[in-house]
């Protein structure tokens, strides 16, 4: 028997986790180092958009792609751009350049793992468990994730040691930046130890989707564009700028807010495989995503940076609840040879959201209307929980079926 250190499911999640690693370093430091560089909000929202924008495009790339290219061939270029575009980001001395590297290296800002890598390795994880482990695999692969997340954003914590070491601030904001490239780079080995087999995972094109997949996932994909519309309002990187402007909060500060508040997520998801065999998939993510937009609308109006961190690390405790019950719903309800095809299709939205979004927020932050971002937010994510249940309370995946709700 293969040590689990070694099976294609662990390689995935270590990994998800190395390359959330950087993202929750990048989605911190992102906007911190544009801004000590004299970016306006505005140009940091263009910059932020580019790099989701990319993802977006490569999400499109590797699902356009399905069957024609080896996965791991995919896997592992996305990790060479993605490192060598972390390091140009934070050497880009114009908007034009910085946002033209954010594009073609697929640098998130969001804070949360969101890539091209991710579609693939969504498609992937369930061959290699059983239906009734599937809920659970995602789980785990999550909390590597947000493992990865809240080391990340701990980690972006490096610039202000380092400028007690007599390293400008804007110097040391750019180092910790480029450094993010180290784990994107360290993916690539990984991925070279996955089995061949994967390398062709079951794929449909679309015209051989069946039109009930097609219907499901054109629903789905229209609800979680209007999802990713409300979290592109709340990248890491606005985030921080928005507590750093609002409270005067240092990057230490907003490092460690951000290291507690991915621990909460990843404690989270493992609560969210618990849930979801007791009350289903579906009531899972929205009973608990529902909630924490409620939340979300109290941080902006928090007297002080201690209560407004309070009220969005309890924000963040129920969040990310649907990301492993949301992944494992869309590849229950849909053919094995459709997985890749659909991960694909609502990954591509929900980045076209997020891509979409920051111009916006950073356009209403320069504006002087910090909070804007924040209460529209709330208020697309209120409309999504309510719409996603009305859409979806009669569909269930297969080890719900027979069982009462």
């Amino acid at each position: 028997m293969v040590p689990f250190f070694l099976t294609d499911r662990s390689i995935l999640s270590v990994a998800a986790f190395l390359r959330a690693l950087a993202v929750g370093m990048g989605g911190v430091l992102l906007g911190l180092s544009l801004a000590a560089r004299g970016f306006a909000p505005a140009e940091i929202g263009v910059v932020v958009s580019a790099g989701l924008a990319g993802a977006a495009l490569a999400s499109l790339g590797v699902t356009l792609a399905a069957g024609r290219f080896a996965v791991r061939a995919m896997l592992i270029g996305l990790a060479v751009l993605g490192a060598l575009g972390a390091v140009a980001v934070a050497y880009s001395p114009s908007t034009l350049l910085a946002a033209l590297a954010a594009l073609l290296g697929m640098v998130n800002g969001m804070g949360r793992d969101r890539s091209a890598a991710a579609v693939i390795e969504q498609a992937a994880l369930p061959a290699t468990v059983s239906d009734a482990e599937r809920t659970g695999a995602f789980a785990w692969y999550t909390v590597a994730q947000d493992v990865g997340h809240a080391l990340g954003a701990l980690l972006a914590a490096l610039p202000s040691w380092l400028s007690h070491a007599g390293i400008s601030d804007a110097a040391a904001l750019r180092l910790g930046l480029a450094s993010s490239a180290v784990p994107l780079a360290l993916c690539a080995p990984l991925y070279a130890r996955l089995a061949p087999a994967l390398d062709r995972l079951p794929t449909a094109a679309h015209a051989a989707v069946s039109p009930e997949g097609r219907r499901t996932v054109r629903a789905i994909a229209a609800l979680f564009l209007l999802d990713a519309i409300g979290g592109g309002f709340l990248t890491s990187a606005l985030l921080a700028y928005f507590f750093a402007a609002r409270f005067a909060a240092g990057s230490a500060a907003i490092a460690a807010l951000f290291f507690v508040a991915r621990i909460a997520n990843a404690g989270s998801h493992l609560a969210a495989a618990w849930l979801a065999r007791r009350i289903g998939l579906l009531n899972t993510i929205v009973l608990t995503h529902l909630p924490s937009s409620l939340l979300l609308l109290t941080v902006p109006f928090a007297p002080s940076f201690p209560i407004a961190a309070l009220l969005f690390l309890v924000r963040e405790s129920l969040v990310e609840m649907d990301v492993p019950t949301r992944q494992s719903f869309v590849m229950a309800v849909i053919r094995p040879e459709e997985r890749l095809w659909a991960a694909g299709i609502t990954s591509l939205v929900r980045l076209g959201g997020w891509a979409v979004a920051p111009l916006l927020a950073g356009a209403l932050m320069q504006e002087g209307a910090l909070a804007a971002p924040l209460v529209a937010a709330a208020a697309i994510k209120i409309a999504y929980d309510v719409l996603l249940y009305l859409g979806f309370r009669r569909v269930r995946p297969p080890e719900e079926r027979g069982t009462a709700q």
